[in-house]
């Protein structure tokens, strides 16, 4: 072989390496984690995830969809870890062993949104029961997310606690839009809607027209979030270590200061609670 083959042989075999290893490099250091639209739409991740990062090394890359999406994408193995709301089945996930170690990580609260004419009269409210009563009589346009998300489940329980049978009194006022917490919000500010959002989420919600908060502050509308390992037991392909990295961060002083730090117009969105 000529000097001039083999030198272009050995550029080549550089090059294919050059390219190649930060690929290799990058494939080992991320970890998928299915979570929430309210934690996407808010804004959270955009504050939280660059100080992980900057912290590990670990790029996370989010599945934002509903809390029962992502336990979903978490029985198939189609992530490494969750961040998600709704604690009852979160408890039910470990118990059926699809995950592990869950920990509380922070809160907030849900809002009931609607029009500032304000047809169902229930504007400065603090029961969600006795508000829901009001819309389920008179009927005005109210947006549910109908997708099985954290949100979704506890409109159902409050409509249950409530004491309305929705597939009784549903009719063209009650909109199923099977979308997250963003698009479900733009639906109702086109309608002149009610629609119950997580707070954090109405906060970074830019397209607000004529709806505003209209009840608030009833302890049942506390919000609670957890994340947990999916277990690499029943999926030994989970990122197990890189995962626990990423918990044992949002757990810490670290991770928990980082998220009470986020802020819209000088307001909290999420309050950390890990224990």
């Amino acid at each position: 072989m000529s000097v001039s083959r083999r030198s272009l042989l050995g550029a080549l075999l550089f090059a294919a390496t050059t390219l190649l290893q930060p690929l290799t490099t990058q494939a080992a250091d991320f970890i998928t984690v299915a979570s929430t639209t309210s934690t996407q739409s808010s804004g959270l991740f955009d504050h939280l995830l660059p100080a992980f990062t900057a912290d590990t090394g670990i790029e996370v890359r989010v599945v934002a969809v509903g809390t029962g999406q992502a336990l979903d994408m978490g029985k198939r193995g189609d992530a490494d870890a969750l961040l998600v709301h709704d604690k009852a089945k979160e408890a039910q996930f470990v118990e059926e062993g699809y995950g592990v170690g869950r920990h509380d990580v922070m809160y907030n609260d849900f809002v009931l949104i609607g029009p500032s004419s304000d047809p169902a009269g229930i504007k400065g409210g603090q029961d969600i029961q006795v508000a829901l009563q009001k819309i389920a009589d008179k009927k005005p346009p109210f947006i549910s997310r109908g997708d099985k998300s954290g949100t979704h489940s506890a409109e159902l329980r409050f409509w249950k606690a409530a004491g309305v049978d929705l597939d009784a009194v549903k009719g063209d006022w009650y909109r199923d839009t099977g979308s997250g917490m963003g698009a479900c919000l733009n639906t109702a500010a086109s309608l002149d809607g009610y629609v119950l959002s997580d707070r954090g989420t109405w906060l970074n919600f830019k397209n607000r027209q004529n709806l505003a908060i209209l009840v608030e502050g009833d302890k049942a509308l506390f919000n609670q979030y957890g994340v947990m390992l999916v277990n690499p037991e029943r999926h030994p392909h989970v990122k197990q270590a890189l995962a626990q990295k990423f918990i044992d961060w949002l757990i810490s002083e670290k991770g928990q200061a980082t998220i009470a730090s986020y802020k819209i117009g000088g307001e909290q969105l999420f309050f950390p609670n890990a224990n």
